[in-house]
């Protein structure tokens, strides 16, 4: 919670120096296109319209420590007249209101500026907490504004004082730079340029209005969007830290053009890339610089602190293609008995032209199985928000034979069904899935699937995140990656429904046996979310009868497909009552456990409780144990 509070500062930083190369009618023709797509809203309406207005405000201003109450109440509160105006300029692709907004935010830089110069050496106040600025309203006046300026600033040198990184005055040099790096790219550098990022922004608060996972990208944010669904870039493999005078390597990724050539150093300072100075460029900018196409070279000049003084350095490397590996999937294995129980955990739901999630998972267990005796497989989806829904239907066809998967409802009420059809498990024995609150989408597919079939146990957090719809993006990620320089969007097509029929949306996946975990007492999920979509269901398709596929296909897949359909299991039935009972007795007689549970319950969101705990992950060492239970009672 501390973290995304201080993060929200950098809400609108990604629109880079460059914003979209957009005018008028092409906001008009992307909006028009989401509609079309869109699996509700197919025009907009005074709602969206009054939305759009509200999402514009937060875009600019999300801390809301720019503008007044009384300033926006405008558009916060429109009355019918504003909102028509507004519809009917949509259709006319005037944005003339937006401007009038956006004009207002670049007018009260000054004041904050003002108000920031104020409260410089001011006596801050003591015991803030992160969760006062949860759902923010804007103030009603000065004063009020100068203590949420103040309270902030106070909670910002506290996050200072527990990262243990920096001095405190360098910590609020480098929030400082941030926000006035971020009122410089909203301005813009010319009235023409201003332009260009309104209309972004309206881009970003129209989509956004139609549900809580439509969005519009800028190119920057597309390229990162790009990023984590195939988890690989090219450039360097360093991770850097912007500190003030030049980024930091903190880190240096294995396998990596900066590992491979020992030219880098942990702490090393880059000052310039292929000449052009960084110090003081943003770090979005800097880092677009270090990566580029395979095989070209990057030069880094550089500062490097060796026995009391500073040596400048330069050095050339050759950017490579860099796999982040450790947020695709981690495989381990555990003892017990004459065997070992495998835990798997999977981050994404990911492919590219040489792996996939699927792909990963199955060899991982195909190595486990040929060094040890396998006697049961946790696979951990705990935090993973997704990815592509084909990898989610291919990850839960490593568990079961033929069958449905997944059905997917579209904007035009046509009903499709996704398919396991290979029939080849790559393990048939005892499955949990482990969830928490942060487990969506994707990761829903694969733990409700295996739960309607019986072949797994869902054990974790009460329930999942309750993410039911499914969108397209405007790229293509294996074929054609190439970023439109208008930007991209990603748009909601419809729901999705597991075999059972059920859709996680709002609901989320529950868990056979619940575990508390980190995650189990915060207000996480899609329905926190600022426009939900509703839940809906359809009928159970555990009989497949091909009722989607044409009546040619019908014929040459029926007879095939159909032998050895996986069937509703109830091979853990007879155990749940006892798994259930026995969890519940080691949760309630382990001291530490209980002392977690009593943290988890304060909600006191700037504390680590991880860190309170000897660092042990207790709901997975539970879940561990209960498929202990499970592996002796099936004996």
């Amino acid at each position: 919670m501390l973290f995304r509070i201080l993060l929200l500062f950098l809400a609108v930083l990604v629109l880079g120096a460059k914003p979209p190369q957009i005018g008028p009618k092409d906001v008009k023709i992307k909006i028009e296109e989401i509609l079309k797509a869109h699996a509700s809203y197919k025009r907009l309406n005074p709602e969206l319209v009054e939305r759009t207005l509200q999402n514009f405000l937060e875009e600019l201003d999300p801390t809301k420590t720019y503008l007044l109450a009384s300033e926006v109440e405008t558009w916060l509160h429109p009355t019918q007249e504003t909102v028509q105006r507004a519809l009917e300029n949509f259709q006319n692709a005037n944005y003339t209101v937006f401007q009038d907004i956006h004009n207002a935010f670049i007018n009260s830089i000054d004041r904050r500026t003002a108000l920031e110069n104020k409260l410089e050496g001011a006596e801050l106040p003591k015991g803030v907490k992160s969760e006062e600025f949860k759902d923010l309203s804007w103030c009603e006046s000065l004063n009020e504004l100068e203590t949420r300026l103040l309270r902030i600033r106070a909670l910002q040198l506290s996050a200072a004082d527990r990262l243990g990184e920096e001095t405190k005055g360098k910590f609020i040099q480098r929030m400082d730079k941030r926000r006035i790096n971020r009122e410089a790219e909203l301005a813009g550098q010319s009235a023409d340029e201003r332009f260009k990022i309104t209309l972004s922004c309206v881009l970003k608060a129209c989509s956004a209005a139609m549900d809580a996972h439509t969005n519009y990208f800028t190119p920057s944010e597309a390229n990162q969007f790009m990023i984590q669904v195939q988890q690989r870039l090219f450039g360097i493999g360093a991770q850097l830290r912007d500190d003030l005078d030049g980024l930091s390597i903190v880190r240096i990724l294995e396998n990596s053009p900066a590992s491979q050539s020992n030219k880098l150093k942990i702490n090393d300072k880059i000052i310039a890339v292929n000449e052009d100075p960084i110090v003081g460029m943003d770090i979005v900018e800097a880092v677009d610089l270090i990566r580029g196409e395979k095989g070209t070279p990057v030069r880094l000049k550089l500062l490097r602190e060796s026995e009391g003084h500073t040596e400048m350095l330069e050095i050339e490397l050759t950017r490579g293609e860099v796999v982040l590996e450790e947020t695709r999937l981690e495989s381990s294995f555990e003892p017990y008995g004459d065997g070992v129980i495998a835990h798997l955990r999977l981050f994404s739901f990911y492919q590219d032209q040489k792996s996939s999630s699927a792909s990963d998972i199955r060899k991982a267990l195909e190595q486990i199985k040929r060094e040890q005796k396998l006697k049961g497989v946790l696979l951990d989806l705990r935090g993973n928000s997704g990815g592509l829904l084909t990898q989610a239907v291919s990850v839960t066809g490593l568990f079961i034979n033929k069958g449905i998967v997944c059905s997917i409802k579209d904007n035009a009420g046509k009903l499709q069904h996704l398919r396991e059809v290979d029939g080849k498990p790559v393990w048939d024995g005892p499955l949990f899935v482990l969830t928490n609150r942060a487990s969506a989408s994707a990761a829903e597919i694969v733990a409700q699937t295996l739960q309607d079939y019986g072949r797994a146990l869902v054990i974790g957090d009460e329930r999942t995140f309750g993410k039911g719809s499914f969108q397209t993006f405007t790229l293509d990620p294996i074929n054609n990656p190439k970023v439109n320089p208008q930007g991209e969007y990603k748009v909601t097509r419809g729901r999705y429904y597991t075999v059972s029929g059920k859709t996680p949306q709002l609901k989320g996946v529950q868990a056979n046996i619940v575990v508390p975990g980190i995650l189990s007492n915060l207000d996480i999920g899609e329905q926190y979310s600022k426009f939900p979509l509703d839940y809906d269901e359809i009928e159970p398709h555990f009989d497949d009868d091909l009722s989607d596929v044409s009546a040619f296909h019908r014929i040459q897949l029926g007879a095939l497909y159909k032998f050895n359909l996986q069937t509703k299991l109830t091979t853990y039935e007879p155990y749940l009552d006892v798994l259930v009972k026995n969890s519940k007795l080691r949760i309630d007689n382990n001291k530490n456990y209980q002392n977690f549970l009593v943290e988890l319950a304060k909600k006191n969101f700037d504390a680590n409780p991880i860190d309170l705990f000897d660092q042990s992950d207790l709901q997975l060492v539970e879940s561990s144990n209960v498929m202990k239970d499970l592996i002796f009672l099936l004996r």
